[in-house]
């Protein structure tokens, strides 16, 4: 007796555990960037400043190509300033995602002077162009 009483007292837990599993279940994976519509963001937004072609030079910003995996502040031949070299992080897509909508506030100190990109989903389409630049 005593063993189910405990059984019927966690059942609302239980109830409310399985709701939560099928909530996130039925939300599906969080949205995804779209890497052609990404190429687009970067041929507007960044190539003004910045080359994607492997070997390609740096310009008034450093060559992205293999940005992601890349440790911040080291692409050979660029001027990094004193603060992004002292980042110390490797670039992922997540510390893109941070730093692209508000470069400054991420990187206080850094020489990018680009106010900063938006909506989310053009920093998700762009990360994901980037990720292909192998």
């Amino acid at each position: 007796m005593r063993e189910s009483k405990s059984l019927r007292a966690h059942a609302p837990l239980t109830g409310l555990a399985a709701t939560l599993v099928l909530a996130l279940s039925l939300a599906g994976p969080a949205a995804a960037g779209d890497a052609a519509a990404g190429k687009s963001v970067f041929n507007s937004q960044c190539a003004m400043c910045h080359t994607i072609a492997a070997g390609g030079p740096n310009l008034l910003g450093p060559n992205l190509h293999g940005i992601v995996g890349r440790t911040a502040g080291t692409m050979k031949g660029y001027n990094y300033s004193p603060a992004m070299k002292a980042t110390g992080f490797a670039w992922t897509a997540e510390k893109l995602t941070a730093y692209l909508p508000a470069p400054a506030a991420m990187v206080p100190g850094n020489k990018m002077p680009y106010a900063g990109l938006r909506p989310a989903q053009k920093v998700d389409d762009l990360v994901a162009f980037l990720e292909t630049q192998k």
